[in-house]
Formats: C-alpha cells, sequence, structure tokens
C-alpha cells in the first residue's frame, strides 16, 4: 500500500503529459538542464583563488562597481 506500482505512475505521467504537453516538457526538460550545468561550472568557479577567476575572459569581477547612468529610468517611474 505505501509504494505505487508501475501503472501508476505511468497514469501520472500520461495525466502530465496531457496537461503540458510535450513541447513544454521538453522547454522544461532543457531549462533544468541548463540550470544543473551552470550550476556545476559554478561550483568549478568557486575552487579558484580570486586571480584565477579574474584571468578567465567573459567572467565579470566579483568586485564590479554599478554604473549609476545605466539604471533603468522607466523603471523607476512604474514603482
Amino acid at each position: 500500500m505505501g509504494a505505487f506500482s508501475i501503472w501508476h505512475w505511468l497514469i501520472v505521467l500520461l495525466i502530465v503529459v496531457m496537461v503540458f504537453g510535450t513541447k513544454k516538457l521538453k522547454n522544461i526538460g532543457s531549462d533544468l538542464g541548463g540550470a544543473v550545468k551552470g550550476f556545476k561550472d559554478g561550483m568549478k568557479e568557486g575552487g579558484q583563488t580570486p586571480e584565477e577567476a579574474a584571468a578567465q575572459p567573459g567572467q565579470v569581477a566579483q568586485d564590479a562597481r554599478i554604473d549609476k547612468s545605466a539604471i533603468d529610468v522607466e523603471a523607476k517611474q512604474k514603482s
């Protein structure tokens, strides 16, 4: 009684596919995969010294200052 059989899981899977559709489930799967990859990359970078992390191209330094001229003025006016 405590565990579901394979038939219970197949029925649940069928209902989920009917509700969300295969395209949306595919998008969710790819988004989840990208998030896991980003997490793994972040964990790898966490073990580096600050000098090694700064030497990598395309990475933003942790102590980068925010350019106040780039703040969206319309966003301030909406709130």
